[in-house]
């Protein structure tokens, strides 16, 4: 009887270390800081320390349960802050990153409530060089017009994602008004993806509606899908438009890929308009090669073509071209050290070159930065 206690102790103590197993919460971030110079910042030159060259200084919480049956509740608890000065970022939020809650099943695919990316950041931007695996911020494209770098992310968000179905994969996000007028500062996206062997090709699309006022100017119902607050270079609008598409092929030690993104906006201010339209048509075409499994490096170029309508005074319609080179070495699978330089050049009545790192607007049509730094991962 005795022997038969013991043994049922032990059961019973190896089958909650397997439940405990079965359930998890990962503290994790990266922590990303350099030297960056700007030749031209408002007419005069630029140094500075600088956080999130490449990748955005973070920390945050994920974890799983298992809830059985080949189903987990997942969350993420993700923070964006400055290393340079210790600051919260994303307009001061807690998790101004990522935020959501939801079940991940092995049979259906995950369905997620919070903050969080859209389809296009998820499907799209990973085959462009602003992945964070390539040069992400300072490679954005001008304004981050089709929001492949993120700088916007979308609150009161469901978003659902496919399971892998043999190199195929889906997925679709819609973020409400959370407000009496529904379909005021909501927004929506849908977009897939395929790999076959060294080759992957996704496609997405994005809508956001009434995330500016219908007199183009900043909308600041910040409980909506989109604070405007967080929006770069004043391109708020009434209605955005955004289709993507990318293509990436391996070969060897190295990755070429073409990304193409349209972009409109509707009722917008941008470029001296009033309640006028922007259309964006980025082409961007990159590569990266793997010389070591420490050392990496790429360039990309992209050139975008932005049409102007209802301008009263700004004159030619803008045109950008930008350069971009990195080196990228691990010192370990946690850390590395990078260097990177960007030249962008900049055309059209009264356009002057604004990369989107790059501390400020050029007095010119032309603006180089360069930085050096290094980030760890945790």
């Amino acid at each position: 009887m005795k022997k038969i206690s013991i043994a049922a102790a032990c059961l019973s103590l190896f089958a909650a270390a397997s439940a405990h197993a079965q359930s998890s919460v990962t503290l994790y971030g990266l922590v990303d800081a350099g030297i960056a110079y700007t030749n031209n910042v408002g007419g005069s030159g630029r140094v500075a320390l600088a956080s999130g060259n490449i990748s955005g200084s973070r920390f945050g919480l994920k974890g799983a349960e298992d809830l059985g049956g080949g189903l987990k509740a997942v969350f993420v608890l993700e923070n964006g802050f400055s290393v340079a000065n210790g600051t919260l970022g994303q307009s001061s939020r807690m998790f101004g990153r990522q935020a959501y809650v939801g079940l991940s099943s092995n049979a259906l695919g995950t369905l997620t409530m919070g903050r969080q990316y859209d389809d296009v950041v998820d499907f799209v931007a990973p085959l462009s060089a602003t992945a964070g695996t390539f040069g992400d911020s300072g490679f954005a494209h001008p304004y981050d017009n089709d929001n492949l770098q993120h700088s916007v992310r979308f609150n009161n968000s469901v978003k659902y994602t496919s399971l892998n179905y043999g190199g195929f994969k889906f997925g679709g996000m819609y973020a409400f008004s959370n407000s009496t007028e529904f379909a005021v500062s909501r927004a929506y996206s849908a977009a897939a993806s395929y790999t076959y062997g060294p080759l992957t090709a996704a496609a997405g699309y994005l809508q956001t509606n009434g995330s500016g006022s219908k007199t183009g100017t900043a909308f600041t119902n910040t409980t909506g899908a989109v604070d405007q607050t967080e929006v770069k270079g004043s391109l708020t609008s009434d209605v955005q438009r955004t289709a993507a598409a990318g293509l990436n092929y391996a070969f060897g030690p190295a990755v070429v890929g073409f990304v193409y993104s349209h972009s409109q906006y509707q009722g917008t201010s941008a470029f001296g308009l009033s309640n006028g339209s922007v259309r964006f048509d980025n082409y961007e075409v990159n590569g990266m090669y793997n010389f070591t499994p420490a050392l990496k490096a790429g360039l990309s170029y992209t050139y975008t073509d932005a049409h102007l309508n209802g301008a009263t005074s700004y004159g030619a319609d803008p045109k950008w071209s930008q350069v971009n080179a990195i080196a990228r070495y691990s010192l370990s699978k946690r850390t590395e050290v990078y260097a990177e330089a960007m030249y962008e050049h900049a055309t059209g009545n009264k356009n002057v070159a604004n990369m989107y790192n790059s501390g400020g607007a050029s007095s010119t049509g032309n603006q180089v930065m360069g930085a050096v730094g290094m980030l760890t991962r945790f």
